[in-house]
């Protein structure tokens, strides 16, 4: 007889690892929407195209889970709502400390510091539990730090905490919210496409004040997407990166710890290097932009290797206690 929480720990992880593959697609996908929108309209700020595309990207989102959960939405309860808010609050201005951040280091740097947020989650699980963490907690998020700073190619003589690497260290801090703030005990009982729901509408929300600041007019809003081309990358990026990403993420990840999640999640710069090997090459042929292609480097291949190695490691140990709470609970029964 199987531990009673395994297959369903076994499914949470796997898809999982599948919401974090489409959040690699969005990497490419977003460069190319931004690279083609300077184009169409240069010298508009990038923060604008940036922030536009929070705005439109989750708006649309939020249309598509109304029309897909329109039955139930009378039921939508006050929990429901408080944990949608809750999402859009911590990952949303996780999003823009980060993109602001970008404009005052380099992108290496900041991939590199937005991992730190799997090492903020044992740290505050500790604060609660006042528990230290297991062998395999520490080992694995050593590991994935230094998978991203050889992954990132960080120049450890060039590094400084400026401006950039403050904001970037910061949104690591709300993205490491957003992670605990979904596992919470009391929101266990709501419907995932409830909270999902408020949670696309209210980070899009949370982005307008910032499109509308920077945006040159208001003529922009609709030219910024009046290219074909570009309709298809945004359709791209709302369904496999949006809807199916983030609803596999609220629909999977309150079956395993934050500290799980977060180590699972940091895979997302290995999925994002390898689409980058091939996808710029035909987003550029579809939006007539230039974005060549990647290369496969050693710092792909060793960074993504500590990466995996960590993810590997911390299943080990769950599935390690998942066996000791199954022969505790067939002691008991003896």
């Amino acid at each position: 007889m199987r531990a009673p929480t395994s297959s369903q720990h076994v499914r949470a992880c796997f898809w999982l690892v599948a919401a974090t593959v489409l959040w690699g697609v969005s990497f490419p996908l977003t460069k190319a929407i931004l690279a083609k929108q300077q184009l169409m309209l240069p010298g508009s700020p990038t923060p604008f195209f940036a922030a536009l595309l929070a705005v439109v990207r989750f708006g649309i989102a939020g249309i598509v889970v109304i029309l897909v959960a329109a039955r139930s939405l009378r039921q939508l309860t006050g929990c429901e709502i408080r944990q949608g808010l809750g999402l859009a609050f911590f990952g949303g201005i996780g999003i823009l400390l980060q993109i602001d951040g970008l404009a005052y280091t380099s992108a290496s740097v900041s991939a590199f510091l937005t991992q730190f947020y799997c090492l903020l989650i044992p740290i505050w699980v500790i604060c609660r539990t006042r528990a230290l963490p297991t062998f395999a907690v520490v080992v694995s998020s050593i590991l994935v730090l230094a998978g991203a700073a050889i992954l990132a190619d960080v120049r450890w003589g060039d590094f400084r905490v400026g401006r950039g690497e403050a904001e970037t260290l910061l949104a690591a801090m709300f993205f490491a919210g957003q992670i605990l703030w979904l596992e919470r005990p009391e929101f266990a009982a709501n419907r995932t496409s409830h909270f999902t729901l408020v949670m696309f509408f209210g980070t899009s929300l949370l982005a307008t004040p910032i499109a509308l600041y920077y945006a040159p007019s208001l003529k922009v809003w609709v030219t910024a997407y009046s290219d074909i081309s570009l309709l298809i990358l945004l359709l791209g990026l709302v369904v496999f990166c949006t809807l199916g990403s983030y609803g596999l993420m609220n629909a999977w990840q309150k079956h395993i710890t934050a500290t799980e999640a977060g180590l699972i999640y940091c895979v997302e710069p290995v999925a994002a290097f390898g689409f980058a090997l091939f996808l710029p090459q035909w987003l550029s042929v579809l939006a007539a932009i230039n974005y060549p292609n990647e290369r496969i480097t050693s710092n792909l291949l060793i960074g993504g290797s500590f990466i995996l190695a960590a993810n590997v490691l911390i299943q080990i140990e769950a599935a390690r206690r998942a066996r000791r709470v199954f022969r505790s609970i067939e002691s008991q029964r003896v």
